[in-house]
């Protein structure tokens, strides 16, 4: 398993946000107050979190996306983030007089986050650098779902070249996103599978998918692993490794990143799925989203007890 001598150039493409997290008992009631037993500060959003991943395991990470005022010091501590886990940057545009999206996120004892954000809508205008440029030797997209709207084009031109093109969903889809066409792969959380579709049953949903898209699809489901559809349209399920999880945020896009570097470094659709299982439930066993990702050595170290 190990990644080639030459890594693999990813090109993430999303919104970073500045997280603020609370660890709480239990979540307080409305109208109420609790005090909280931890304070961290740190970088997120979903691609995000997947780009530091994807880093941690070996890959060559690039960013692209919106971000806020150069003024701002949100920004300035994410960029400051992205720069230690190596991550380049020059994609990253800055919007005058928008903000960086800000997050709280209250985690409870049993390691279920609760969350609210605020994201600019003046980021949705942001142009991306050229196709050539983003593209050059490039193995790997990886996307956030909601940015569709400024990379649509994007991902249809790598898709002429041939280039993989994954998308992180968390949030529901319209059916006529043009991402579900765009994409190589969808991954899809079982929440947001079922809301796209309509459908409660996560596998008959996927194989509603199947009849609007040509598209790898399959749908997380935290402990109880991961369902998708093998290229004859049979279900399949990767199962999720048991562990004793402290704090989930940020484990399904650390899946994706993992999953998405090691589709890009040769493996298999099953094999990226066993390793981006590896990775998440690692994640999950410490505290922290993005940041808590595991280093290369841990995950197949991990994978080699479990055989």
């Amino acid at each position: 398993m190990a990644p080639s001598e030459i890594a693999p150039r990813i090109v993430c493409i999303g919104i970073p946000v500045r997280d603020l997290t609370f660890r709480v008992d239990s979540v307080p009631e409305r109208g109420s107050k609790a005090n909280a037993t931890h304070l961290a500060e740190i970088c997120g959003g979903n691609a995000l979190n997947a780009a530091i991943a994807m880093a941690r395991l070996g890959g060559r990470i690039a960013f692209a996306g919106p971000m806020g005022d150069a003024r701002e010091t949100s920004s300035g501590f994410i960029l400051d983030q992205m720069a230690a886990e190596g991550i380049e940057t020059a994609h990253i545009v800055r919007l005058p007089g928008a903000a960086t999206p800000v997050s709280a996120i209250i985690i409870d004892a049993t390691g279920e986050r609760t969350l609210t954000i605020y994201r600019d809508p003046a980021l949705w205008t942001v142009k991306l650098s050229d196709a050539d440029e983003l593209l050059a030797d490039c193995q790997a997209v990886l996307v956030e779902s909601r940015c569709g709207a400024f990379c649509i084009d994007l991902c249809a031109e790598a898709r002429r070249r041939g280039i993989p093109v994954i998308v992180g969903v968390d949030r529901a889809m319209a059916l006529t996103d043009g991402l579900l066409t765009a994409a190589s792969h969808l991954l899809f959380s079982s929440e947001q599978v079922q809301e796209t579709t309509g459908i409660a049953d996560e596998g008959e949903a996927l194989k509603r998918l199947a009849g609007l898209t040509p598209a790898f699809l399959a749908a997380t489901r935290g402990p109880r692993g991961t369902i998708w559809l093998s290229e004859v349209g049979a279900l399949e399920e990767t199962p999720a490794f048991p562990v004793e999880a402290v704090d989930t945020l940020g484990a399904g896009d650390v899946f994706h990143g993992a999953f998405t570097l090691r589709l890009a470094e040769g493996g298999g659709v099953r094999e990226a799925l066993r390793f981006g299982a590896a990775a998440a439930a690692l994640k999950c066993t410490r505290h922290g989203g993005g940041p808590a990702a595991p280093q290369r050595i841990e995950v197949e170290g991990f994978l080699r007890d479990r055989r």
